[in-house]
């Protein structure tokens, strides 16, 4: 099964396709272009590159959140427009989990990925891996910084993405020896395809009509009102 999986919700954004849990090709970009200028002509360039016209791919896979809203709003049209078109299934995989799946080859454990949510809060969830799968711990949702730090147990946690610059001395001030913080990438879209593989395996893929935004919060636009 070839996949296309999209990640638009943080300001750089990745496209990869894997065919199965094989990675075929990932574009990471971080960019101060938008993805409305960019998405289309990256994915055309991807598939190009692979040999691969967008009828070849058998299945989709997108981040609906939580992230930039203007992000996730093009990245979701975008697969939307390409099922609809396709009659192809979505998986719609959270950019946490996502983000946290990067740490999966560092061997089972509690890892916690957070994102920077702005307006000083984070996305953060606490997940642990074992037994070949990911248990939520703690709730994906949008946390002060410090509420979320409090929560966390005093056991060995790694920690992946930009929300760090938020609670960093936080989680050190609690932790210490027992936090740790693994280099990676924050392009996700990689494992936003192998995760939406294992949605499809299962009978959790969605229609187009029924992909929805992953909201913890509401949006600057809706606050206004």
């Amino acid at each position: 099964m070839k996949i296309l999986a999209i990640d638009t919700t943080t300001p750089g954004g990745s496209i990869a396709v894997l065919d199965d849990k094989r990675l075929l090709a990932e574009i990471g970009v971080a960019s101060a272009t938008t993805h409305s200028s960019r998405l289309l002509g990256s994915v055309q360039h991807l598939l190009a590159a692979l040999g691969l016209d967008i009828r070849d791919i058998d299945a989709f896979a997108v981040t609906p959140g939580p992230g930039s809203f203007t992000g996730l709003r093009i990245g979701l049209s975008t697969v939307k427009a390409f099922a609809f078109a396709s009659g192809k299934p979505v998986a719609p995989v959270s950019s946490l989990a996502a983000l946290a799946w990067k740490l999966w080859d560092d061997g089972p454990g509690l890892v916690a990925p957070v994102i920077d949510a702005k307006k000083g809060e984070i996305y953060a969830a606490l997940f642990e891996i074992r037994d070949r799968r990911m248990v939520e711990f703690i709730p994906q949702g949008a946390y002060a910084p410090e509420s979320f730090v409090s929560l966390l147990p005093r056991r060995k946690v790694r920690f992946i993405g930009n929300g760090l610059a938020l609670c960093r001395d936080a989680v050190v001030r609690k932790l210490k020896d027992k936090a740790f913080f693994p280099a990676r990438t924050t392009f996700i879209a990689a494992e936003v395809g192998r995760l939406g593989l294992g949605l499809l395996a299962a009978g959790k893929g969605v229609p187009a009509e029924r992909l929805e935004p992953l909201y913890f919060r509401k949006s600057q636009a809706e606050d206004k009102r």
